[in-house]
C-alpha cells in the first residue's frame, strides 16, 4: 500500500468515524489512523471488511485479517 492509498483510506475511516461509526480492527475497537497505519504496515496481508448494520443504519466497520487459503 502506497501513502496516497494509505491516506484515502483514513479519509475514509475518519469521515465514518465523525459520523459515530465504530471502527474495528481483529475483534478491537480501533480507529481510523491506527487501520489505515496497520493495513499499511502489514500489506502482504488481505483484509476483509465487515459493515455491520443495526435497524438499516451503519453502525461499525471491522476489518479482519483473511488467510489466502480462504
Amino acid at each position: 500500500m502506497n501513502y496516497e492509498h494509505m491516506h484515502r483510506l483514513y479519509l475514509e475511516l475518519a469521515s465514518l468515524e465523525n459520523q459515530g461509526i465504530t471502527i474495528w480492527l481483529e475483534g478491537c475497537p480501533s480507529d481510523s489512523e491506527h487501520v489505515a497505519s496497520q493495513l499499511n504496515i502489514h500489506d502482504e496481508n488481505l483484509y476483509m471488511r465487515d459493515y455491520i448494520f443495526d435497524e438499516g443504519r451503519l453502525k461499525s466497520v471491522h476489518f479482519n485479517k483473511i488467510s489466502k487459503n480462504d
